[in-house]
């Protein structure tokens, strides 16, 4: 037997053992919790101020899509050079003539740049904008209406060298 086997030195107990695991995991939670807070304060996870409002908007959007797709009516656009040229035509493949045509062109990423371009019917069923800046990517949002007060709608991405 040496000298140092008799030495009170520290020991492990089970109470050192219960202190480091609650220790460990009020770290845990401690740090947790201040990632909540964090997330919470920077983003609350409301998207709108008017949720029941946007519903109902949204339902009314979903009953006019149906109602367009009852009506059979197709539409194509495209970049045309310093142009937007949209193409309405009927369940038949007949051009669909007179329609009054309200649209924005705005950037996918920004709502910077803002156009509201004018479109006038150049031949039967064809509608073209004169936009003369336009380049890169942009989002078409159309819609059209005839004399009887039925309504179409358009979204596409467009793209100009």
């Amino acid at each position: 037997m040496t000298a140092t086997d008799n030495a009170p030195g520290f020991r492990l107990t089970g109470w050192h053992v219960l202190a480091g695991v609650v220790g460990f995991f009020a770290v845990i939670i401690a740090v947790d919790a201040s990632f909540l807070v964090a997330a919470y304060r920077t983003h609350p996870g409301e998207v709108s101020v008017t949720p029941y409002e946007d519903g109902l908007a949204y339902n009314r959007r979903l009953e006019q899509l149906r109602a367009q797709e009852r009506l059979g009516w197709r539409a194509s656009a495209a970049a045309a050079e310093r142009a937007v040229a949209i193409e309405v035509r009927d369940a038949a493949g007949r051009p669909i003539q007179g329609l009054a045509l309200t649209a924005k062109l705005e950037r996918p990423a920004t709502e910077a740049g803002r156009l509201t371009p004018v479109f006038r019917e150049v031949t039967p069923g064809r509608y073209v904008a004169r936009e003369p800046r336009l380049s890169g990517a942009w989002d078409l949002t159309a819609e059209g209406r005839d004399g009887a007060g039925r309504r179409f709608q358009l979204e596409r991405r467009l793209t100009w060298p």
